[in-house]
């Protein structure tokens, strides 16, 4: 029994997970609650700060966990956090994003036969589009092997830097990594769901939220740059 307990803890511990913060310090509490479980099984957990003025970082470090100061901007923070990471998978986690309790067995369970890949996504709230957006969200990754970022990307450390990382673009960092990774493997897309808030459908309006996505993604794959579609990302 104790062999086996060890065991398990020695898989957690292989198990890097990277969140990117930026004035999250009303999401916090429920993030350090949903992240201690994770660390407390064994699991390296870093939070990797762009410069945020409401003291998330102080916050985060002062509750006990490791918190890397790095230049603003998704991309930046995520290859800071990656560059910094203990473990031989890595886990990249957006702070408004949750791992369903038997997350990390599904991660590995998926590394037996492939190198990368992503979660099917429930989103939280009571729009009924939600359900219908998260479907064909999955469904999409599903069919192009293209994973977004509240799917909860994770990786083999080594193929992470053989491509590079994250292209360092204010936008679409998601699709680009997808884009590397599917040279190497197909990723594993698990049925399990993570579960991501549907704040920002809310704030702005599902619909237009749905329609300025599909908009951009399609911008962005007749090749206007990152750069370019950040400003129409409101």
């Amino acid at each position: 029994m104790e062999n086996d307990k060890n065991h398990v803890q020695l898989r957690f511990q292989a198990l890097s997970i990277i969140v990117p913060i930026l004035n999250e310090i009303e999401l916090l509490p429920e993030l350090m609650t949903h992240l201690q479980h994770w660390q407390r099984c064994g699991c390296d957990v870093l939070l990797v700060d762009g410069g945020s003025e409401d003291g998330s970082a102080d916050v985060a470090e002062a509750i006990g966990f490791k918190v890397i100061r790095s230049t603003r901007g998704r991309a930046s923070q995520m290859n800071a956090g990656a560059a910094q990471a203990k473990g031989q998978v890595l886990l990249f986690l957006h702070a408004d994003t949750r791992l369903p309790d038997n997350g990390i067995e599904q991660i590995f369970n998926a590394m037996k036969t492939h190198r990368w890949g992503r979660f099917d996504v429930r989103i939280r709230g009571d729009a009924l589009m939600f359900t219908v957006i998260a479907f064909f969200m999955n469904i999409r990754s599903r069919l192009t092997g293209i994973a977004t970022g509240d799917q909860a990307i994770f990786v083999a450390r080594d193929l992470f830097v053989e491509v590079g990382g994250f292209n360092e673009q204010p936008l679409m960092e998601d699709i680009e990594l997808s884009k590397q990774l599917q040279k190497h493997n197909h990723p594993a897309c698990l049925y399990t769901k993570v579960t991501t808030s549907g704040r920002r459908w809310l704030t702005y309006g599902v619909w237009h939220t749905v329609l300025l996505m599909w908009r951009l993604r399609w911008a962005y794959w007749r090749g206007v740059s990152a750069e370019q579609l950040a400003k129409e990302y409101v």
